[in-house]
């Protein structure tokens, strides 16, 4: 066996015991989970000082001399100054090491402080980038403005059998004109149901006062119907993605392994 059919081989191994779980707890799949574990640290440790450690820490430290062409003489990348005031991070996180003495245990919480305080600061912004635009958009309009048809104009047209976006573009404009400006029953519809399922769900998490009356308790059992419709919607994206794993796995096995194998 040449040194791929042994890389194939090892990693269908590894594959196997990872999954040996499913079947019950064996030192088999203890080893792999070490094996795995270990891997995964140490490629750790190598992307953090590549990826972060290295750029963001040390060449801001040190700075960068000025890559010349040889040939040429022209510089291709200009010198870059260093500062030193980022050697002040090596023992603030240094401290953090100090968590394994009992005497001065509590100077580790420095820099989990810092820590904490600059990435609370940076998530608030985060935050908002992410979720702002959402929160925007959930405010739709739910009164239609034109009757005139009940469904969306179509952007596309049939052509030879063929469905194809509009190629007249003043027709195409026309369309797009019309979509700007209306809102359609469809469309109103979309967005009160959309509207009506935020409103729900959102009403479930309100405890400041006791729902009383059938509306305000029925408002709040369709939020909870709704969520859990959410939930189970979530739950089986992640069960279709495990399966993705394991179909993934089992095409290695079949696909690169066994074929591996017959071609030798």
């Amino acid at each position: 066996m040449d040194y791929d059919a042994i890389k194939i081989t090892a990693g269908v191994v590894a594959t196997i015991g990872l999954y040996s779980i499913l079947y019950k707890e064996n030192k088999f799949y203890r080893f792999f989970e070490h094996v795995f574990l270990g891997l995964a640290a140490g490629y750790t440790i190598v992307a953090q000082w590549k990826d972060t450690l290295y750029p963001q820490w040390w060449l801001k430290m040190f700075g960068q001399v000025a890559d010349v062409d040889a040939a040429t003489g022209a510089v291709t990348s200009p010198a870059v100054p260093g500062n030193w005031i980022y050697a002040a991070m090596l023992p603030i996180g240094l401290l953090a090491y100090l968590v394994f003495n009992r005497k001065h245990n509590w100077m580790s919480k420095i820099p989990i402080g810092v820590i904490l305080g600059l990435w609370s600061g940076q998530q608030i912004q985060i935050w908002w980038n992410t979720w702002g635009p959402q929160i925007y958009s959930s405010m739709q309009p739910i009164i239609p403005t034109t009757f005139s048809t009940l469904s969306v104009p179509s952007t596309v047209e049939v052509v030879n059998g063929r469905v194809m976006p509009i190629q007249d573009p003043v027709a195409l404009a026309n369309v797009q004109q019309q979509l700007a400006n209306n809102l359609y029953l469809t469309q109103a519809l979309t967005n009160f149901i959309f509207v009506l399922t935020f409103a729900s769900a959102f009403s479930y998490f309100i405890f400041s006062f006791e729902l009383k009356g059938k509306f305000l308790t029925g408002i709040n059992k369709f939020g909870r119907w709704m969520l859990m419709i959410g939930f189970g919607a979530i739950f089986g994206s992640t069960v279709m993605a495990r399966f993705a794993l394991v179909i993934d796995r089992m095409s290695y096995i079949v696909n690169e392994w066994v074929q591996a194998l017959t071609q030798r």
